[in-house]
């Protein structure tokens, strides 16, 4: 596996960097930016393909394009354009079974491309993924892959009400309907 693949696991997976997951922290997206936008970059471009040989360079490589996008483009309807790439890169690992030579934190992050996608298909096969992991654990080691568990069947609502995620509206520069403004104006709404 390339060097810079296991910087990445190494930096994403360091345990002072877990808080940073899904918050949104502009240090922690500074520091993405400092070591990371040019691998991103590369990945955007194709160039890191080989990175997908090994279960672990599949999983470096599904983070980069499903969650440093996110970090270096919070804000921005770019944060979204590698979505559909990590979308087959994630179906096509699962179905060469890396995800289950992954331990389950990482899986977490080897099926999360498949919870932001805007189609009712793959969000449903995550909540069957999510559900798959909390089944294979030892019941005192499921409850954190429960509240994974938890946040796709939410994500998996929205799209199945709605088709697609509205908190992206705005900066997709689509136009929200009646339903989705009520939806985005209740407490908690998007994601």
């Amino acid at each position: 596996m390339p060097n810079e693949a296991l910087a990445v696991l190494a930096f994403w997976f360091d345990s002072t960097h877990h808080e940073f997951w899904f918050a949104t922290d502009p240090a922690f997206d500074a520091e993405i930016r400092t070591r990371f936008a040019d691998t991103l970059r590369l990945a955007e471009e194709g160039r890191l393909k080989h990175w997908a040989d090994t279960p672990q360079g599949w999983l470096a490589l599904l983070i980069v394009l499903d969650q440093f996008s996110r970090n270096l483009y919070r804000h921005d309807a770019r944060a979204w354009m590698q979505d559909l790439h990590a979308q087959r890169l994630a179906l096509w690992g699962i179905e060469e079974g890396f995800d289950r030579q992954s331990p389950p934190l990482q899986r977490v992050f080897a099926y999360l491309p498949l919870e932001h996608a805007e189609d009712i298909g793959l969000q449903q096969r995550c909540v069957a993924l999510f559900e798959a992991l909390c089944r294979d654990l030892p019941a005192e080691l499921r409850e954190p892959y429960i509240v994974h568990l938890d946040y796709a069947r939410r994500h998996a609502a929205v799209i199945a009400r709605f088709g697609r995620f509205p908190h992206r509206n705005v900066l997709l520069g689509r136009t929200s309907s009646p339903e989705e403004l009520a939806y985005l104006a209740e407490a908690g709404a998007g994601f």
